[in-house]
């Protein structure tokens, strides 16, 4: 937590150099380094908890339903630059408390799932929890973006119990399955390149792949089903034998 603590301030440093001149630099460290320090350290603390929540989550559905319904779970903290250009590209003043006030995806927890049905599953079960507080949801599954995008985005508020307090921290939690995991990160990548040509024809190839993708989930959730009826099937078909032997020895 040291290390992260000085790379935190190390890395707005950096950024405020590239910004600002030297004397206003100075200034803005002196005045919010620790306590910007402190606030990133309180959001890696709700990643921390909501991070759990899904493994007791995916521990107790595996049981249940004899497979993981989490394939993998992976958190981010939104670097000093991405916060710092935000809250200009908003309007809103360059401060500690600024940030906790009018950013909500300072904390990003993303939770990749092997089905849709899993996503649902997932995100009710996390939200029915007594110290979830949801503040916003936007289920780009239902509603995919113009682009092809698709994911359950939640931003929750979830309490985090230091020595001497109680604080409420802000947390966005992503859903997406495999396909959409792979897609979004290529589109990124891809999209990241500047001055694309054919960039007409790149949009709607993305936006095909995108559709593919989801015919793909749908197509792979129908074959689970399948499977799963299978093996519920199977005791029952051989029950009968059984209960006729032990009827013919009664």
């Amino acid at each position: 937590m040291m290390l992260r603590a000085y790379s935190d301030l190390t890395n707005l440093e950096r950024f405020l150099r590239s910004r600002l001149p030297h004397k206003d630099i100075r200034a803005l460290v002196q005045t919010y380094a620790q306590p910007y320090r402190e606030l990133m350290s309180y959001y890696r603390c709700a990643m921390m908890e909501v991070e759990t929540k899904f493994n007791v989550l995916n521990e107790e559905l595996s049981l249940q339903y004899d497979r993981n319904p989490i394939e993998s779970i992976k958190t981010r903290l939104k670097s000093p630059e991405s916060i710092m250009e935000k809250l200009q590209r908003r309007g809103y003043p360059l401060t500690v408390e600024s940030i906790e006030e009018n950013l909500n995806d300072i904390a990003g927890v993303r939770v990749i799932c092997a089905f849709p049905s899993d996503i649902y599953r997932l995100s009710d079960a996390f939200l029915k929890q007594d110290d979830i507080t949801l503040l916003r949801r936007k289920d780009y599954i239902a509603e995919p973006k113009p682009n092809g995008y698709r994911s359950l985005h939640l931003i929750v508020e979830t309490p985090i119990f230091l020595h001497d307090q109680k604080r409420m921290m802000k947390v966005e939690v992503q859903f997406r399955t495999i396909s959409m995991d792979w897609w979004a990160s290529l589109e990124h990548k891809i999209r990241y390149k500047k001055d694309l040509p054919e960039i007409d024809f790149v949009n709607r190839e993305l936006y095909e792949c995108a559709e593919l993708s989801a015919q793909l989930d749908a197509r792979m959730e129908m074959l689970q089903h399948i499977a799963a009826d299978s093996a519920e099937r199977k005791p029952s078909l051989q029950e009968p034998r059984g209960l006729r032997a032990t009827a013919g020895h009664i």
